[in-house]
């Protein structure tokens, strides 16, 4: 092999090796979801951490808590309410496409004072028109496992429903004073 013969074996070898380089780092940021290699997690309310369809303070009511990503914003929209943020993913002129959106598994947060257990939205199963309510009275629980939907429905009432199975009338936001007495 000559001098030339081997300089341009080991240059093709350099471009080879750096064209695989490249293409498993921008495999690995697809597979994680997020831009720049960064997995989407969820992550915890503050004190001050509000709605963004009313501005309310999550940390004020009691119940389970919604949160979700845009694909185009690496900002969290917070929701008050489960039942928010269903009714923001299943209705049908949402045409924003979500990264990701998470509920709290109601099996293991405190309903009065919700904090962490964050499930994928899509994944969970819920518990939908039970006696416990949220902050705009009734809501949506979000569980991990079918077995604890139904634990809850049977001491609460409510009607278990995958995530699949929800429709937009189920969580339609319309006229809350109506559906709820206490108010």
């Amino acid at each position: 092999m000559t001098e030339s013969t081997l300089q341009t074996a080991v240059t093709r070898r350099r471009l080879l090796c750096g064209c695989a380089g490249l293409l498993a780092v921008g495999l690995g940021a697809c597979s994680r979801g997020g831009s720049a290699g960064t997995a989407l997690a969820p992550v915890e309310a503050d004190a001050k951490t509000s709605c963004a369809l009313d501005g309310m303070l999550l940390a004020d009511y009691p119940g389970p808590k919604g949160q979700l990503r845009y694909k185009d914003s690496e900002q969290t929209v917070w929701f008050c309410d489960a039942t928010e943020l269903l009714s923001t993913l299943i209705a049908p002129e949402q045409v924003r496409p979500v990264a990701a959106a998470w509920v709290q598994d109601m099996a293991q947060a405190d309903w009065e004072r919700p904090v962490g257990h964050w499930i994928a939205a899509q994944t969970a199963t819920f518990v939908l028109g039970s006696r416990k309510h949220g902050s705009m009275g009734p809501t949506s629980a979000g569980f991990a496992n079918v077995a604890d939907a139904q634990a809850f429905a049977t001491k609460n009432g409510g009607k278990v429903l995958a995530f699949a199975a929800i429709k937009a009338e189920d969580v339609d936001l319309s006229g809350g004073v109506r559906h709820d007495g206490r108010m």
